[in-house]
């Protein structure tokens, strides 16, 4: 009786690979932070780097602690957050400026990762003067990988 060959995995080979594939992620997170507006979906992004949109959805999530489509959406909504604050562009063209195309699911991933509506942010924003943009930007930052905290103001 004949035994059918497996090949031998090694550990070297096995760790060149998962630096292989991390190099494509990075590739993958990359053009999502240069690419935000562009529509674009996990199929797209897998084809990109020869994977398969469930391999894809598997290794960033076990690199990065997050899918790519939550990574994606949170990269909108920091950007979002930024044109908010400027003040000169409304919801809804700030929804469709970052990439999204229902002011439905933005407006809930917004609430999601900010704490509080859109549309009160940039109320909020508006009254807040002479702090530097790059210091707004930090403080702001939305919470990844967990729903926003509410406050007892905001259940009032």
């Amino acid at each position: 009786m004949r035994r059918a060959m497996i090949p031998y995995v090694t550990s070297s080979s096995a760790a060149t690979q998962h630096l292989r594939d991390l190099a494509l992620l990075r590739r993958v997170r990359d053009r999502m932070d240069r690419e935000y507006a562009q529509p674009l979906d996990v199929e797209a992004l897998a084809r990109s780097v020869h994977m398969s949109a469930g391999h894809l959805s598997r290794q960033f999530r076990r690199a990065y602690g997050e899918s790519p489509y939550s990574y994606l959406m949170t990269r909108r909504i920091e950007r979002a957050m930024a044109l908010l604050r400027r003040g000169d562009l409304s919801v809804t063209e700030v929804c469709f400026a970052v990439g999204c195309s229902s002011l439905g699911t933005f407006s809930t991933r917004f609430t999601e990762l900010v704490g509080v509506p859109p549309s009160t942010y940039r109320r909020q924003a508006a009254r807040t003067t002479g702090i530097p943009p790059c210091v707004a930007k930090q403080v702001t930052r939305p919470i990844r990988n967990r729903e926003a905290r509410v406050t007892e103001s905001q259940l009032a």
